[in-house]
């Protein structure tokens, strides 16, 4: 008999627990209260899911009448920190990880895998988008395609979470030129390295205090890519220096 999904976010947690991948307790818990909230008919879309621990998270919170859509090639490129190319081999390993992580936790039935690059997946999902979960390629191109292109698609009042904001140099800088000024997403904050955007008009001085909003982790940016530079450097230890306490990529 196949498990039962989780009902608590506690529960999630320690079905996570040891998915590999890049999420704190905070920023599970921020995608639980999004995906919770929503209503039937409504659908989530996750860009770039790895082995599962986020979507076991977004499946476990969401009514089971929510879609779940989790979009992510397992081509063996992009996989995380310092790992942008890859083989098919490693892709089709963390295909099969995946598969089975959303099995083990329960959630298999809940989600719905498109198997493409982001920038081919647009026609794999039809309708507005009421919750869109951005951690797909975190190079500068990519990475604003993601949010302009599977931006507009997000429902008027809809959330849309990126993570590795302030943190990865191509996010953040996509950030900058889509989002600091734009017109469509205000700001309400991020859980370390994954902010929240909410879809809604934004005019006039909302545009500048948006902006403020924004800019004010520009230094927590600026910090984290020093302990890239550190960590790249094989100078980890002198990562404590700066608050860093692991050999981990910030997150």
């Amino acid at each position: 008999m196949p498990p039962s999904p989780p009902d608590t976010f506690e529960e999630a947690l320690a079905a996570v627990a040891e998915v590999d991948g890049w999420m704190t307790d905070g920023q599970a818990r921020l995608l639980w209260d999004r995906a919770s909230a929503l209503a039937d008919g409504d659908r989530i879309v996750e860009i770039g899911s790895y082995r599962g621990r986020s979507a076991i998270v977004l499946a476990s919170a969401a009514d089971p009448a929510v879609e779940v859509v989790a979009i992510d090639p397992h081509a063996g490129n992009d996989r995380g920190p310092q790992e942008i190319d890859g083989s098919a081999a490693e892709g089709d390993a963390d295909h099969e990880t995946f598969v089975a992580n959303l099995r083990g936790a329960g959630v298999a039935d809940r989600v719905r895998h498109v198997r493409l690059p982001s920038s081919d997946a647009g026609g794999e999902v039809a309708g507005p988008i009421a919750l869109l979960y951005i951690d797909g390629a975190h190079r500068y191109r990519p990475a604003s395609d993601d949010i302009r292109g599977w931006g507009a698609r997000v429902a008027d009042g809809g959330t849309m979470l990126i993570h590795d904001s302030f943190s990865s140099i191509g996010v953040t800088l996509a950030q900058v030129r889509t989002l600091f000024l734009g017109r469509s997403f205000t700001y309400c904050g991020r859980s370390r390295s994954m902010a929240e955007y909410r879809r809604e008009p934004v005019r006039g001085r909302r545009r500048l205090a948006n902006l403020a909003r924004q800019a004010a982790s520009l230094p927590w940016f600026v910090h984290n890519v020093a302990i890239k530079a550190l960590l790249v450097a094989r100078l980890g230890p002198l990562t404590r220096l700066l608050g860093h306490r692991s050999d981990e990529w910030p997150y």
